[in-house]
Order: C-alpha cells, then sequence, then structure tokens
C-alpha cells in the first residue's frame, strides 16, 4: 500500500471540502489514487460537497446561547446558499444544536468545533449529512465564545444578527434585561468598539488627521486645526464607542448612564456582534 502524505490529504480536502479523516481513508483504500478517492467518497455520501465545493454560501442563520448559569456564551454562524433553506426549521434546528455543543464542550475555534461530537457524529460529518438532505453546500464560518460572570445573548430577528453582551455584575431579573437593551443597541447600532481605550491606534490617528484637513480645508487656521481634530475625535468616540454612545431607548442617557442607572457599578466588560455574511 502506498505512504499517504499530509500534502495528499489536504488536496484531497481542498478538492472535496471532505474532512481530514475522511479524505486520509479515501486515500488509504484507493493506494493514493486520486479519482478513485473521489468516487470513495461520493459512495461514502459525500457527492454534495463535492460538486459544491465552489458555491457560495452566503445565507443561513447566526445563533446566539449562554448556559444556564450565564457564565459562558456562544455565536455560531452556520451557512447555507439559500434563504429557502436558511429559513427551513430544520436548518435553524441544526444550527442550534451545534451552538448547544458548543457550550457543552467550550471549543477554542471552528477547527475543535467542527471536530466535536454531535449525536454519534462529528459536526462535520453531520454537516455533510445535512448537506445530502438539502442538496445545498453548508459551513461554520464564525465562531464566538465568551466566558464571564453575565453573559446575555440576543439574536436579531431571522436569525441574521447574534450579539454577546458580558456584563460585571452577577445575574439578576434587572440587569439581565439592561444587558438585552444594550445587545440590541449594539446590534442596531453597531460600536467599533467598547470605550475609547479600545479604539484601534491607527483609527484614531486617521481621525485625527481627517479632523485636521476638514478643519484646514474649511478655511481655519493651522494652529486651530488640532483643537478643531480632537473636538471631532470625541465625537467620533460618543457616535462609535458603546458606552459613550446615547441609549436608543433614551436619548438623555449614554449606554454607560443606563447601566450604572440600573444597578450600582454595572457595566459591560466586553461584546461580541455576528452578522450574517459580514
Amino acid at each position: 500500500m502506498s505512504t499517504i502524505s499530509a500534502a495528499d490529504v489536504n488536496k484531497l480536502r481542498q478538492m472535496t471540502g471532505a474532512g481530514m479523516m475522511d479524505c486520509k481513508k479515501a486515500l488509504s483504500e484507493s493506494n493514493g489514487d486520486f479519482d478513485a478517492a473521489v468516487d470513495f467518497l461520493r459512495k461514502k455520501g459525500q457527492k454534495i460537497s463535492l460538486n459544491r465545493a465552489d458555491r457560495a454560501a452566503k445565507e443561513g442563520a447566526v445563533i446566539a446561547l449562554t448556559s444556564d448559569d450565564k457564565k459562558t456564551g456562544v455565536i455560531i454562524e452556520l451557512n447555507c446558499e439559500t434563504d429557502f433553506v436558511a429559513k427551513n426549521e430544520d436548518f435553524v434546528a441544526f444550527a442550534n444544536s451545534i451552538a448547544k455543543q458548543a457550550l457543552i464542550n467550550k471549543p477554542s475555534d471552528i477547527s475543535g468545533l467542527i471536530a466535536s461530537t454531535l449525536n454519534g457524529l462529528t459536526i462535520e460529518q453531520a454537516l455533510l449529512d445535512m448537506m445530502g438532505k438539502t442538496g445545498e453546500k453548508m459551513e461554520v464560518s464564525k465562531y464566538e465564545l465568551v466566558n464571564g460572570e453575565n453573559i446575555v445573548p440576543y439574536i436579531h430577528a431571522g436569525n441574521r444578527m447574534g450579539v454577546l453582551v458580558e456584563l460585571n455584575n452577577a445575574p439578576s431579573e434587572a440587569n439581565i434585561a439592561a444587558g438585552k437593551d444594550t445587545a440590541m443597541q449594539i446590534a442596531a447600532m453597531n460600536p467599533i468598539a467598547l470605550n475609547e481605550a479600545e479604539v484601534p491606534q491607527e483609527v484614531i490617528a486617521r481621525e485625527v488627521e481627517v479632523g485636521k484637513e476638514q478643519a484646514i480645508a474649511e478655511g481655519k487656521p493651522a494652529e486651530m486645526a488640532e483643537k478643531i481634530a480632537q473636538g471631532r475625535l470625541n465625537k467620533f468616540f460618543k457616535e462609535y464607542t458603546l458606552v459613550n454612545q446615547e441609549f436608543v431607548k433614551d436619548s438623555s442617557k449614554t449606554i454607560a448612564k443606563m447601566l450604572a442607572d440600573t444597578e450600582a457599578g454595572l457595566v459591560v466588560k466586553s461584546f461580541k456582534r455576528v452578522a450574517l455574511g459580514a
């Protein structure tokens, strides 16, 4: 029997979209013959993956879930080819089952997630089974894991977006409600960072430079351009950092103020936002 190299296994995987172990077995069974290995995979029910390896899977469902104790949260994006399949109850249920498995195993990345077991199969194998049933390419394209004291989830209508908000205080009815309001704010306003400190320095430098150029173009003296640019940077922070944004339900408050009014010392520690296809 010919020796099967890792490069050959990877090549067959790229050709077919099948799993690493399936590709290795297919090459072993076919003595390294790629055409025979492809036929082997087809016979094992992986024809859909092969035939649709180059098809775009841009529709799907985003699922955000938390554990019962609120200390772990996950978001997964499961993609398919058409909106028709994405809205199918079985597809959404399958996406939820993957998210629930992620909550149990807490894998560190997508590779670990699809290698985990679901109803006796790896998620990678279960994906192939679903492809066989629907006739569409499917893949898990995004996966986020958050651990903390109090994680609040939110799924936007139609499973097209999921948000996780990590709060610092232990769960209570009041702060969970505030956390959901915050998650809805994140979904609607898409902040680029939690606060000023978390905005990348290159973004800040670009905003300052643009502010200076705008001020000079408006005829302001060069010596004033820096101050004007800093003022515009502060406005940028108010619009694009979560804690400084106006609360959409009450514009008299920022998100930070809304949380502080809800419960003493309540703050957001982090957040994750996953939008379908973004």
